[in-house]
């Protein structure tokens, strides 16, 4: 059983306040509601990261989640616009077809260690990338366009969700479900991490022969959880689709997947939230450095390497101190 502290709890009720009421009160306030999409897009990325961030967790970098992403992008437009499916069941389908990939590119790569494992990794999305320009039911370089909005959900005749394509804003509607779902996938990863199934990963983070020589099955656990990680990004990147109406090969790239990457490192890859402020702090970061011009990827891969130099354990060290966020 898990046992929060009073200042824990006091931090995740004031971020719920913020994300739930001060954030669309704030957009109220000032008429911008491209916020919306904005954040949604933040959020989405976040979960992408958490699944980068638990294969850290087992010792593995992971530079292709956004192969998987992509994977669930299309998933869930293929049977949204092609099946008829409805959105919401698309949607943890598409996490589960990514996983089912991960589970069979897993098997014989997870052996590989450090970067050996990092640079197999690497080429995954280009590979997703090629592998949907091939496809004809991926429609090539055309993409798949129109995916209409996601629809209503209600049980016994009772509304739960209204039919996106009905309110006036869709984007806050997408705000809300993108941060619900994110909100849910870091619960479910704290959990996850406080779990006996976390402190095996974190035994197996250490040393693996060792954890291996008193009885855990290393090889099911880093199938499970590279299968986890890879969930998290079809999910992300399926919810990115319906938001965006449309996927084409190159909606997520290598550069995404290092991004993802870099958000666990400069949120801390000691805390389970760094990835969560680590994009948060990544994707406005890079927005406000534009204003430099043709300086901006000067002061941007200064400003990693000064973090990564004086803050190893990531931005929330400065508050946490070591080993201080899980």
């Amino acid at each position: 059983m898990l046992n929060f502290s009073k200042t824990q709890i006091f931090g995740v009720a004031a971020f719920l306040a913020v994300v739930f009421v001060g954030v669309p009160l704030f957009i109220a306030a000032t008429g911008r509601s491209d916020f919306y999409f904005t954040l949604t897009s933040v959020a989405l990325l976040a979960i992408a990261s958490a699944g980068v961030w638990l294969t850290f967790y087992i010792g593995r970098i992971n530079i292709g989640q956004g192969a998987f992403a992509l994977v669930g992008a299309y998933v869930s437009a293929i049977l949204v616009v092609k099946a008829g499916w409805s959105f919401w069941i698309s949607l943890p389908a598409a996490g589960l077809f990514a996983a089912l990939i991960a589970v069979l590119i897993g098997l014989p790569i997870l052996r590989l260690r450090g970067v050996y494992f990092a640079m197999i990794t690497l080429v995954l999305t280009q590979v997703a990338t090629l592998t949907a320009l091939a496809l004809p039911i991926t429609n090539g370089a055309k993409g798949i366009t129109n995916i209409p909005l996601p629809g209503a959900i209600s049980i016994f005749g009772i509304p739960l969700v209204p039919d996106f394509s009905t309110l006036e804003n869709s984007r806050m509607a997408f705000y809300f479900t993108a941060t619900i779902l994110m909100v849910i996938t870091y619960a479910a990863l704290y959990r996850l991490v406080n779990s006996r199934l976390g402190h095996l990963c974190r035994s197996m983070q250490q040393n693996e022969e060792l954890a291996s020589s008193i009885g855990v099955n290393i090889t099911y656990i880093r199938i499970l959880i590279f299968a986890i990680s890879s969930f998290f990004g079809g999910l992300g990147g399926a919810m990115f689709g319906s938001i965006s109406q449309s996927v084409y090969p190159a909606t997520f790239v290598v550069k995404d997947s290092v991004d993802f990457m870099l958000n666990c490192f400069l949120g801390g890859l000691g805390y389970v939230f760094g990835p969560m402020l680590g994009t948060l702090v990544l994707y406005f970061g890079w927005d406000l450095l534009f204003e430099f011009g043709k300086y901006q990827m000067l002061i941007y891969a200064t400003l990693l390497i000064l973090i990564i130099r004086f803050l190893p354990n990531g931005l929330l060290s400065v508050r946490f101190g070591k080993g201080g966020g899980k």
